[in-house]
């Protein structure tokens, strides 16, 4: 009996055993699943952000999604630490600039002449430290706003300090700021007058994050353990109407007062040439005189619409214009044939000894074919028109043809002295930096020309998005905007940002548009970036008060 019980006893452990084993199997298995399923939350949240910020951009301009792009990253922050913060939005800006600026492989292996590996990887290593703003800002929500209600408060002001300190880091970098992705919404963007495009990402990262804190409410969700309090909920919601509707009435007014000061200050009647050169061509000696000749002829269709002005886009003359004389003759020779007054774009130098400096330019030619002035760009693109610290980098040539040296800048605040207006020119990416453009107002500017060579982008989102970022430079200064490309995207913008006309890409093309001349001051371009400032010290002060109170 005692033996039959000892066998059973035995038997019974052993199948518990066996049980028990099988279940912690199943059990480690379950956890395993739950750790792949948390990682895979972890990491979608973020890139579903990164790609809906994306999507709101030229081509696609689905410029709504932007209102929704930083909920699912947010949903992730929750409960994580700065670390996590960090790592999420890492992930967010690293699928977002990989899928906006992916143009970049097209011009480095077209005309850099990199294979597509090192092509991928100079792009790789752009996005990720593009990727490291993402990652320090929500590193920072993670680290400051352990409550909803400040939250709400610093969420947008991190952001815009942030988007301000990308703009001049390094040489600077603002390309595609969330403010632009609403450059076609002209009752929201007037406000741009007096905060900038800053104004607008604040915006557009206050109401995410309102909507993210009611999603909360509603869901009855917390964030860092804290639930969202009903008299935080009534304050959003008197938030939304109050900031939304003063910029909507303020925009409103803008417009239909802008409107009719319209119709009465003196406009100008301005013509554009897009002469659609190939970039690989337009350097070569044989093309020289195809390139001016097919200019003049485009040039020529124009001259019924008697314009004003007729401008030429950056390097639509392929030599350097007054020192290379036959081709410079016949140049002036085909705009005496036009019998009106020119701005086109062309490489420069001046020489003092043994001293030669090159530019990239913009020269003012009358009707009599006369070079009234020239404006030599001041905001060089890096490894563009100038190898920076190039004694550490010498191995790395510059993307431009057609110049023996690096280019040397321009002065900051020249403007061109037109018989009509003050003009203010910009030329290629000098247009994301909006302070070169209050510069020129401030001289007197009253029209801005922007003048072009997206050639290098070939047929991608390139040029639009290029062309978006043009739009807010005519807003902001209350000032007529032109501008001549290549390739394209030419067009026209008035001052409240309505686009008048505007060419498709890789079209040779002409476009003939009346525009407003006023001169009128605005807050931002009196002030500059007060605003964006602003945002940057209480970022600062934050810190600090963090850092105080941690060692308290």
């Amino acid at each position: 009996m005692v033996y039959t019980n000892v066998k059973l006893n035995i038997y019974n452990i052993a199948i518990g055993y066996k049980f028990s084993s099988i279940y912690a199997v199943i059990l480690k298995k379950n956890r395993l699943k739950q750790k792949i399923l948390l990682l895979k939350s972890q990491i979608t949240l973020p890139l579903l952000s990164g790609l809906i910020l994306t999507i709101a951009f030229p081509k696609l301009c689905y410029a709504w999604f932007i209102w929704f792009a930083f909920i699912p990253i947010n949903i992730a922050l929750c409960c994580a630490l700065p670390k996590k913060g960090f790592y999420y939005g890492f992930i967010c800006g690293y699928i977002h600039y990989l899928t906006l600026l992916y143009w970049l492989i097209h011009t480095f292996i077209n005309y850099a002449y990199f294979n597509w590996i090192l092509a991928l990887l100079i792009l790789l290593l752009f996005c990720a430290y593009l990727a490291l703003y993402f990652g320090i800002f929500f590193s920072l929500i993670a680290w400051l706003c352990s409550k909803p209600a400040t939250l709400l408060f610093l969420f947008p002001i991190l952001w815009v300090a942030l988007e301000y300190i990308r703009s001049f880091l390094f040489s600077g970098f603002p390309w595609e700021l969330i403010g632009y992705s609403q450059y076609a919404n002209l009752y929201l963007i007037q406000i741009a007058d007096i905060f900038g495009v800053y104004g607008i990402s604040y915006l557009i990262a206050f109401f995410n994050v309102s909507i993210f804190l009611l999603f909360l409410y509603f869901t009855k969700k917390k964030w860092h353990g804290v639930l969202i309090e009903k008299q935080l909920v009534r304050y959003i919601f008197c938030s939304i109407i109050i900031i939304f509707g003063s910029v909507f009435l303020y925009n409103y007014f803008q417009i239909n007062s802008l409107e009719k000061l319209f119709n009465n200050v003196k406009s100008i009647r301005a013509g554009i040439v897009q002469g659609n050169i190939e970039q690989l061509d337009k350097w070569e000696a044989k093309h020289q005189t195809i390139t001016i000749e097919k200019y003049i002829n485009l040039s020529y269709k124009m001259k019924d619409d008697k314009p004003d002005i007729v401008i030429w886009p950056e390097t639509a003359l392929p030599f350097y214009y007054t020192y290379d004389v036959k081709l410079s003759k016949l140049v002036e020779e085909g705009i005496k044939k036009n019998e009106t007054d020119f701005l086109v774009g062309s490489p420069s130098f001046t020489r003092d000894n043994d001293l030669i400096k090159y530019y990239n330019s913009a020269y003012l030619i009358n009707a009599k074919g006369e070079p009234l002035g020239k404006y030599d760009k001041i905001h060089l693109v890096p490894f563009g028109e100038y190898v920076p610290i190039k004694n550490f980098l010498p191995f790395i040539n510059k993307l431009v043809e057609g110049v023996v040296g690096d280019f040397s800048s321009g002065k900051i605040g020249q403007i061109l002295n037109w018989n009509k207006c003050g003009i203010g020119v910009q030329i290629c990416f000098e247009i994301l930096f909006p302070e070169l453009s209050i510069a020129a107002v401030k001289n007197g500017a009253e029209l801005i020309i922007t003048i072009t060579n997206d050639g290098w982008f070939g047929d991608t989102s390139a040029p639009y998005q290029h062309f978006s970022m043009a739009v807010f430079r005519a807003v902001e200064n209350k000032r007529s905007l032109i501008r001549s490309a290549n390739t394209g995207i030419s067009g026209f913008v008035n001052p409240i940002g309505k686009v008048l006309g505007m060419t498709d890409i890789f079209q040779d093309k002409t476009l003939l548009c009346e525009l407003p001349i006023i001169n009128k001051k605005t807050i931002y371009n009196q002030f500059g970036d007060v605003f964006a400032i602003f945002c940057v010290i209480i970022m600062i002060c934050c810190i600090i008060h963090k850092i105080i109170y941690i060692r308290r």
